[in-house]
């Protein structure tokens, strides 16, 4: 039976729940925020579950409205701030991915201090994928080992990536069936699920339900069974 190991979620619609309620757009980020707290809670409960990956701000992002921008800015500076103790409470280690040298340098030392503080945790990894695109990650993997001596081989580029780690599970939520520059390399084999429902909207049942019909898929990795 498949073991997801590894879930990597690409957390959709919360401005589309928003405006959805005749609400702006900064209230679905607020309520998709609960959620990811939610979510990482109930992973912290699942043996089998060993890493969270959140898709939270892409390289892309930057091209929204600029106080919108900045409400996200704010709102991670926040949640970081808040959770902490959470993640020390329940043994998570959090471990961001990305080029965050784009942030302010308040909100860098924010991620970095937590990532600290919680590197002796050892039981859910929990990583948020901080201005992150895969394109850009591969590029600096690329640029990290181009001039080492001998060929490249496949070892050498996933180790210099920011997540080291094959995915088992990708989720979108929010209707789209793309994955957006999201995890290329390491989702090479991993399973998709692509729901209608949006951020705020999904729960910890719904998270189940996914897990559950993963485990009854036949993943085969190019070969025969």
């Amino acid at each position: 039976m498949n073991q997801a190991r590894h879930i990597a979620i690409i957390m959709d619609g919360n401005g589309r729940w928003a405006e959805l309620k005749g609400e702006k757009r900064v209230k679905g980020h607020e309520a998709g925020a609960k959620v990811v707290k939610e979510i990482t809670e109930y992973c912290t409960q699942n043996e089998d579950i060993q890493r969270l990956t959140l898709y939270a701000f892409s390289t892309e992002n930057w091209k929204r409205p600029r106080l919108e921008v900045e409400f996200l800015m704010k709102l991670l500076q926040n949640y970081l701030e808040k959770e902490l103790p959470l993640y020390l409470e329940h043994n998570i280690r959090f471990e961001p991915i990305g080029d965050i040298r784009a942030f302010s340098k308040t909100l860098q030392k924010t991620i970095k201090d937590v990532q600290e503080k919680t590197a002796h945790c050892d039981g859910l990894v929990q990583s948020l994928a901080l201005n992150y695109g895969a394109q850009d990650e591969i590029l600096r993997a690329v640029n990290k080992i181009k001039n080492c001596d001998s060929d490249v081989t496949e070892a050498m580029l996933s180790n210099a990536l920011d997540c080291k780690h094959d995915v088992d599970l990708i989720i979108r939520t929010g209707g789209d069936h793309r994955l957006s520059n999201f995890l290329l390399w390491q989702a090479a084999y991993a399973e998709l699920f692509f729901i209608d429902t949006l951020w705020p909207n999904f729960t910890t049942n719904d998270l189940k339900l996914i897990i559950k019909d993963f485990k009854k898929i036949e993943r085969r990795f190019g070969g025969l069974k």
